[in-house]
């Protein structure tokens, strides 16, 4: 494999501190770490001064191959994630048909090895019919269980069923934790409302807190190591503050972080997601759980529809937005504002995703470590524009919001995935392991 020098980066270290110097990579590692390296390489990328961040790792998406592919696919998604600076992506269960035997697992590595420019990986999916393939299909970074808010045959929301799960085998359970009784008990309740800011009032604080509850039982009762997805609301927060197994982590997005209910009066039915944005509070108490660590790192939920979909009168809309293009670039504008340090962003973005699923050698920028990263423009902000996105939908809910620290070049196993707007063709990510 060719030899990819860059010189006159600022590289990021764990700690947030900054060394200016070049990095060569070689065979997809990183070889070496310098104030000046001499080397010979068969390509050389001048950074120029700008920051070199190891390479994201998002652990939750949505990529709707198979099944869904006018909305995405693995080939489109992933040209996406790499112009937003992810190189690993987890993706989610929910396709067509859903993910949750062994021979679904194959068909998605097949595609994902023809078109992926990106790493990635795949949860196995839950029903209340599947244990021996929640137990035996691999490779797979997890479990996910949809305890409410499911598609297709992936609900599992009865107690013995969990339970079921929960007591047999040992493999990380993820859960979208929202309770299903609730749900539809309140749905039925506000049937006369049809306005897009009654999906935050139909699935409350409360719908999310009973189900992220009962799963945090389940996890102690067995010791099963639990994650839990897109955490949204302050009682969450303050629930895993005050009771957070050594073996439990937790993950917040973007969207809960920086959107809110006052947002649907301008975006309407664009930021109807599951579980719903929330209110200001709920903002602040996810961050300050992200600065605690009672959050451990950041998720996008990429779950693409296209606008048309979106504009919808609700509720018949369906819920979810895009992000995995945009979820560095947001986050690296909120450390500009003093909101989190770039020590914070690594933790939350590459090395904590890692750490938790088990991804060796991936999420910093080390001699011996995968090459894996991105060099972004931290000093010139640029707008949002729907017309610009990679995304197959071609639309954000973050449309016009200036953000800093969009990737220039994203490094892929030490091959250039990205450079200044365009795809490398031909760059292929690998499938990754877990221990």
């Amino acid at each position: 494999m060719s030899k990819l020098l860059i010189r006159n980066a600022r590289i990021a270290r764990p700690d947030g501190s900054i060394f200016d110097g070049d990095l060569l990579c070689h065979n997809g590692f990183i070889e070496r770490l310098a104030p000046q390296i001499t080397a010979s390489a068969d390509e050389t990328i001048d950074a120029a001064g700008m920051l070199l961040l190891p390479g994201v790792i998002d652990p939750q998406v949505h990529f709707r191959e198979p099944g869904k592919e006018y909305k995405e696919d693995l080939g489109s998604v992933s040209r996406a994630a790499v112009k937003g600076g992810v190189t690993s992506f987890l993706e989610m269960p929910n396709t067509d048909p859903s993910t949750t035997t062994q021979a679904a697992l194959d068909d998605k590595l097949k595609r994902a090895a023809e078109k992926s420019v990106a790493n990635y990986g795949f949860f196995i999916g839950a029903t209340p019919h599947n244990l021996d393939d929640l137990l035996n299909t691999h490779p797979v970074c997890g479990i996910k269980i949809f305890m409410g808010a499911s598609t297709g045959s992936l609900l599992v929301d009865k107690a013995e069923d969990l339970e079921r799960i929960f007591s047999r085998g040992d493999r990380l359970i993820a859960v979208h934790a929202e309770d299903e009784a609730r749900i539809r008990a309140r749905r039925e309740q506000f049937k006369n409302r049809k306005d897009p800011a009654v999906h935050s009032e139909i699935r409350d604080n409360r719908t999310a807190l009973l189900a992220t509850e009962l799963a945090l039982s389940l996890s102690k009762k067995y010791r099963r190591r639990l994650h839990i997805l897109h955490l949204s609301t302050h009682e969450e927060v303050e629930l895993l503050r005050r009771d957070k197994p050594a073996w439990v982590t937790a993950e917040v997005i973007p969207n809960h972080l920086l959107l809110n209910v006052n947002d649907y009066a301008q975006l309407g039915t664009l930021v109807q997601m599951n579980p719903p944005i929330r209110q200001p509070q709920d903002n602040a108490a996810l961050w300050a759980g992200l600065h605690d660590g009672v959050i451990d790192f950041i998720a996008t939920d990429h779950a693409p529809h296209t606008l048309e979909e979106k504009r919808q009168a609700y509720p018949a809309s369906p819920a979810g937005m895009p992000g995995v293009e945009t979820s560095l670039p947001l986050m690296l504008t909120e450390m500009k504002a003093g909101r989190c340090t770039l020590a914070e962003i690594q933790k939350w973005m590459c090395y904590g995703p890692a750490l938790a699923y088990g991804i060796r050698n991936k999420g910093k920028i080390l001699e011996g470590w995968d090459a894996d990263f991105t060099i972004v423009d931290i000093e010139n902000t640029k707008p949002v524009r729907n017309e610009e996105m990679f995304t197959k939908v071609r639309w954000s809910p973050f449309q016009e919001r200036c953000l800093s620290g969009w990737p220039i070049f994203t490094v892929v196993g030490g091959q250039i995935a990205f450079s200044h707007g365009k795809i490398r063709e031909g760059v292929r990510g690998q499938p990754l392991k877990f221990t």
